[in-house]
């Protein structure tokens, strides 16, 4: 049978469903790499120009967020000089902020400060390229820390301590589909379920009166156990009404170098492509922002340390771990209270 999850609480909206003449309207397109789309209830009153509201939203998030582009202000922030203040544009500053928060929470296992070693292992806007070496690893770790960005937030500045190089791309899609989101509940869309790069954010119901349904991702890897049960698991798939879903995994997205396969997610600690036994995590919250980067801290700190952070917290997180018997789920009580 498949397991499904629900919020514990409804909203409004969800509990109040739609007029008879409701109908179900769906945009979608590219953005920051990847592609977005948003599936949405229109009961008459949709704007007509709800898409360009949209391609707006995503448009600003990457003008200031986008370290593939050289113009973005993040872009700016980072090739500025050392010790140079810089004001930044609302949405900017709170993505730095809520990231820069993260990492001191999670010890640093999630670090928007990251960038040099995810590009010194193949993973940044330059490609895949050789193992880098291990003098090389240590010259880039010294640029690394959250720590060293000052903000200033009377002014909305950051500080650029020099050399520092900023990458949101671990949060940026959540608060993007927060920002769609919010788009839509200001323009009077009482259902809608938004995606950008498989990252979720749903509210209300559908017009028939379901739910948004999102069947979690599952790993490629053997069988798949619950815990002290052996036997393979049913698809997972989670009610969102007022909730959001992230997934980071290392089954998406890796490099062979002839020495090894190693994953894209480092873990900024040890400068090193992380290797605890992790497949993936998923995070249920109530924003995507902080699902995003939730979701990648808890991958880098692992099956053990992770699941303790997470239960501590009161977090609804999944953890897949790949055993010699094949793979393995853990949870946290919130995320198991969800399936009762």
């Amino acid at each position: 049978m498949n397991r499904v999850l629900v919020p514990l609480v409804l909203s409004p909206d969800a509990r109040r469903g739609h007029a008879p003449q409701a109908r179900l309207c769906v945009l979608g397109g590219p953005t920051m790499g990847t592609s977005w789309s948003v599936k949405f209830v229109d009961d008459g009153t949709a704007p007509a120009d709800l898409e360009a509201q949209i391609r707006a939203e995503l448009d600003e998030v990457i003008n200031q967020m986008s370290t593939w582009l050289d113009s973005s202000d993040l872009s700016r922030f980072n090739a500025a000089p050392a010790g140079s203040w810089h004001v930044l544009p609302p949405a900017l500053f709170l993505v730095l902020e809520q990231a820069l928060a993260i990492a001191g929470e999670s010890g640093g296992a999630y670090d928007p400060t990251v960038g040099p070693l995810v590009e010194i292992w193949g993973f940044g806007p330059e490609g895949p390229h050789a193992r880098p070496a291990e003098a090389d690893i240590q010259a880039q770790r010294s640029r690394v820390g959250w720590h060293r960005i000052e903000l200033d937030p009377v002014r909305r500045r950051a500080r650029q301590p020099g050399g520092a190089y900023v990458d949101l791309s671990g949060i940026a899609k959540g608060y993007a589909v927060d920002a769609v989101a919010r788009r839509l509940r200001r323009a009077g869309v009482a259902g809608y379920l938004v995606e950008i790069g498989g990252e979720l954010y749903g509210h209300g119901v559908k017009p028939d009166g379901q739910p948004w349904w999102v069947e979690l991702e599952q790993p490629a890897g053997g069988p798949l156990a619950m815990g002290e049960d052996k036997g393979p698991a049913a698809a997972t798939w989670a009610a969102l009404d007022d909730l959001a879903i992230a997934t980071s995994g290392d089954y998406r997205r890796y490099v062979s170098d002839g020495q090894g396969v190693y994953s894209h997610t480092i873990d900024p600690r040890s400068g090193a492509p992380i290797d605890n036994g992790l497949a993936s995590v998923t995070v249920l919250h109530p924003e995507c922002m902080a699902a995003d980067a939730l979701a990648t801290a808890l991958t880098v700190m692992g099956p053990d340390a992770g699941l303790a952070w997470a239960s501590r917290r009161g977090l609804a997180a999944l953890f897949v771990q790949r055993t010699a018997d094949g793979l393995k789920e853990t949870m946290t009580p919130n995320f198991a209270a969800m399936m009762e």
